[in-house]
Order: C-alpha cells, then sequence, then structure tokens
C-alpha cells in the first residue's frame, strides 16, 4: 500500500515546495514594500476614528499604538507575509491544480487556465469587498460602541491580525462558485444535489460569518448576505455544467432495472422449476 501511496506522496513535496518556495520569494519582494502596504492596511481604521472623532471626544484621541519593543518589526513581517499570500496565489493555485491533473481526463486538465485566473480574480474581488464595504461599516461600529466612556488605543499587533483574518476569510468565501464550477465539471455536484443542501447551508454560512468577522449583526450580515447570493449564483453555474437528470427519467431508469431484476428473478425460478422436473423425471425412471 506504501509503495502505491509512495509517487503521489512525492508529487505532493515537489508541489508543496514549489508553492514554498514562491511565498518566501514574494514575501521578501513585500517586506520591501511593507510601508506601504501597512499604511494601506490601517486607512479604514484611520478613517473610522477621524469619522468617530467628529462625534467623540474620547475617540478624537484615538490613535494606533504598539505594546512590544519589537512590535513594528514584527507587525512588518506580518504584513508582509499577508501580501506575499496574495502574490503567490496564481502559483500556489497552478500547483493544487497540477497536483490533481494527473486523475482527470485531456479536456478537464486544459481547464488550468481559468482555474488559475478565476480562483485569483474572486479571491482578490473579496478581499476588495471586505476592504471597501465591510471594514468601514465594521470599524465604525465597534470605534463608536464606548468611545464616549473610553479612548480608544488600538494596538497595532491585535488590528494587524484581526485586520487580515477578515480579508482571509472574505476571500477564501469568494471562491464558492469557482470550486463549485470545477466540482460540477468534474460530476462531483450537481445542481439538485446544491439546491437540497441550501437549508443547512444557510446555517453553515451564518455561522462561519460570525466567526470571521467583528462581533456585530451588521457585518456579519455583510458577510451572510454575499455568501448566499454566490451559492445561489453556484446553482445556476452548476446547473449549467452537469445538470441533474430529469426526476421522470431517473423513474424510468428504476422502473427498468426492476424489470430486469423481476426478469432475472424469473428466469432463475423457470431455472430451478426446470431442475426439479428433470429430477422428477429421473426418479421415476
Amino acid at each position: 500500500m506504501f509503495d502505491e501511496l509512495r509517487p503521489h506522496l512525492v508529487e505532493l513535496r515537489k508541489r508543496l515546495a514549489i508553492s514554498a518556495a514562491s511565498l518566501i520569494v514574494m514575501f521578501f519582494v513585500m517586506f520591501y514594500f511593507h510601508e506601504p502596504l501597512l499604511t494601506w492596511m490601517v486607512q479604514p481604521l484611520n478613517d473610522a476614528l477621524i469619522t468617530v472623532g467628529k462625534v467623540s471626544i474620547h475617540a478624537a484621541n484615538g490613535m494606533i499604538t504598539t505594546s512590544q519593543v519589537g512590535g513594528a518589526f514584527f507587525v512588518a513581517l506580518k504584513v508582509s507575509f499577508f501580501a506575499a499570500m496574495l502574490g503567490a496565489l496564481p502559483i500556489i493555485l497552478s500547483q493544487i491544480w497540477l497536483f490533481i491533473a494527473p486523475g482527470l481526463y485531456a479536456h478537464e486538465k486544459k481547464m488550468i487556465i481559468p482555474f488559475i485566473a478565476g480562483g485569483t480574480i474572486m479571491f482578490l474581488v473579496g478581499v476588495l469587498f471586505a476592504y471597501y464595504v465591510v471594514t468601514p461599516f465594521g470599524f465604525d461600529f465597534l470605534i463608536t460602541f464606548g468611545s464616549f466612556k473610553f479612548t480608544p488605543l488600538i494596538n497595532i499587533e491585535d488590528y494587524v491580525g484581526f485586520f487580515t483574518k477578515i480579508m482571509f476569510g472574505f476571500g477564501l468565501a469568494f471562491e464558492l462558485p469557482v470550486f463549485a464550477y470545477f466540482l460540477a465539471l468534474l460530476g462531483l455536484v450537481d445542481d439538485r444535489q446544491m439546491t437540497s443542501f441550501f437549508k443547512y447551508a444557510i446555517v453553515i454560512i451564518f455561522i462561519v460569518a460570525a466567526l470571521l468577522t467583528p462581533p456585530d449583526v451588521l457585518t456579519q450580515l455583510l458577510m451572510a448576505g454575499p455568501l448566499v447570493i454566490l451559492y445561489l449564483l453556484s446553482i445556476l453555474i452548476v446547473k449549467m455544467v452537469n445538470p441533474a437528470p430529469p426526476l421522470e427519467e431517473e423513474d424510468d431508469d428504476e422502473d427498468e432495472d426492476n424489470d430486469e431484476e423481476d426478469e432475472s428473478n424469473l428466469k432463475v425460478e423457470h431455472h430451478e422449476d426446470y431442475d426439479e422436473l428433470i429430477d422428477t423425471e429421473k426418479k421415476g425412471e
């Protein structure tokens, strides 16, 4: 059994090595630009502090701080790693596809470019949606809450971790139509299966939204709403790629199978009766 898995493990190690190498290279590239990247990341927070500061004296005195001696350096590392993940995403997706490609048909292997392009674009769309739509509402709410009593001193280390969690969460969530398309292309799902799973998907979507967004209802709805729309869009995509057979055809197939089974049973019974008749004639002779 291990001998059968060895080629797959070797291939997996190769793909992981290439992905890790691309991530390391992009990390050093992004580290050179970590200051403008950090400015971009904290911009929604600064905007929220300015907006809330217009109505709250405490918020007007709010600022972004660091509580560690090497806090700025570790923040630069986190920012660089986040940007490196985005930069290396096309290479990582290509390695995922190349790993599963040997088990695909020839026409399916040609879908590598749509897979990489679609996956990268939808991930970036999710990140931009979170940055320009979700974080302004979420940060305004969180800073406003209690700002009339407390001065918001935001720890930059905690903020960067919080920010990247939201960005990655939305990026992965927006990959749903892409993965649904390729699962349908491989014949693993059809539109009837996704439709029947919709009620469970709603529950899962709201749980994921609660885990990946700030603890307020507005931002959770801002994530859950697009996810529900993306799930419905995925159903339409799957219906075009791998539509479920009509129920009548399935019933006809079941009836044919039952008829064949009945015929086979009759043949067996007839064969058994014939054998009994032959045995009786032999005993009579």
